[in-house]
């Protein structure tokens, strides 16, 4: 029978002859180094209540203003696309759609990821081309796929016509000379994601409430560090701390996107992408950057042959997938309550 309790998990534990590369956990929102096992240490880490940023200190009045700002369709051209249109937070954060779709119906290429405990990761976007969730907000809006909008001076223009918003960004910049502002608007909204975490089963149980936990998934958990899955999974976030080639035991099926080498245009970047944090993965399907599986299941397959040269059994899968369960985590109703819209 498996005996896994608290206590023995808590060791530090080094996970052997793992098939990938490995990393060493550093802190939250840092890269991992190279050099060394992850631990059954590196997913112990406390979610916190919400992600600080020292040049972003939050407010109420800030972050009501981002609450508003990420629901308000009228930041896209049409006025008919939102923040919340791809990453709908009564959803935890995902529109279930492989790719989402954007102005006059246009559609992306790459799945929209959620936005829970995003603000906590080490870079923002697939290929990890803005540093911090503030930048990132800025990133749709001017996409002419996604919200359209032709530059930061017609966003600026167009919340200056709602009378409304002044107040409010006023509030919210009590120091800004010009409060209503494109780099105000990113961090508006980044405030208010940056308080979009969900504690689950697993951060309790790591808390010492061991009964929250069956015994399969105490089982799926030590089936996920014995396969090598903390080699790119580690952390608070459980990812979302490095950047990792697709394909790195087995050549990946696609190669229609080459992720991070757009960005860098170095080749030693090609096919890399930010592993993303496995938090709320039960409810965040399709899977991967193409949105191209769409079961749980499958997914966990994908990463044993591809990035770890194993073919995990059904009791393997089974079992970390059962696991992976205990990541959801309770959404914040209150907060995340759609609010009225300035006039």
């Amino acid at each position: 029978m498996f005996s896994l309790n608290l206590r023995a998990l808590k060791r530090i534990l080094p996970v052997a002859a793992l098939a990938a590369p490995s990393f060493v956990w550093n802190a939250p929102g840092q890269q991992p180094q190279s050099g060394s096992n992850p631990t059954h240490e590196a997913l112990a880490d406390a979610l916190p209540k919400e992600i600080a940023s020292k040049s972003n200190p939050l407010t109420e009045a800030k972050i009501n203003l981002g609450r508003i700002l990420f629901y308000d369709p009228r930041l896209s051209k049409a006025n008919d696309v939102s923040c919340n249109s791809c990453h709908n937070l009564q959803e935890y954060g995902v529109d279930g759609k492989r790719v989402s779709s954007g102005h006059q119906g246009q559609t992306g290429s790459r799945n929209s990821p959620t936005v829970y405990n995003s603000a906590g990761q080490f870079a923002q976007f697939w290929d990890g081309r803005a540093a911090d969730i503030e930048a990132q907000a800025k990133g749709p809006i001017l996409n002419p796929i996604e919200m359209a909008m032709a530059s930061p001076e017609e966003v600026v223009a167009k919340v200056r016509t709602i009378k409304g918003y002044e107040p409010l960004f006023k509030a919210a910049f009590p120091e800004s000379k010009d409060p209503v502002s494109f780099d105000n608007l990113a961090l508006a909204i980044g405030a208010f994601e940056r308080k979009l975490v969900t504690p689950s089963r697993w951060d309790r149980f790591m808390a010492g409430e061991e009964s929250v936990i069956t015994a399969e998934e105490k089982a799926g958990h030590e089936e996920f560090v014995k396969s090598g899955c903390p080699a790119c999974h580690n952390g608070v976030y459980i990812g979302g701390a490095s950047f990792q080639q697709l394909g790195a035991r087995h050549a990946w099926p696609t190669e229609t996107d080459l992720g991070r080498l757009q960005v860098t245009k170095n080749d030693t970047d090609r096919l890399r992408f930010k592993v993303p944090s496995l938090r709320n993965v039960e409810k965040t399907a399709p899977y991967f950057h193409d949105g191209s599986q769409a079961t749980l299941e499958d997914a966990v397959r994908s990463m044993g042959f591809y990035q770890l040269d194993k073919k995990l059994d059904e009791r393997q899968v089974k079992q970390i997938v059962a696991w992976l369960k205990t990541l959801t985590g309770e959404i914040p109703s209150e907060y995340i309550k759609i609010p009225e819209l300035p006039k």
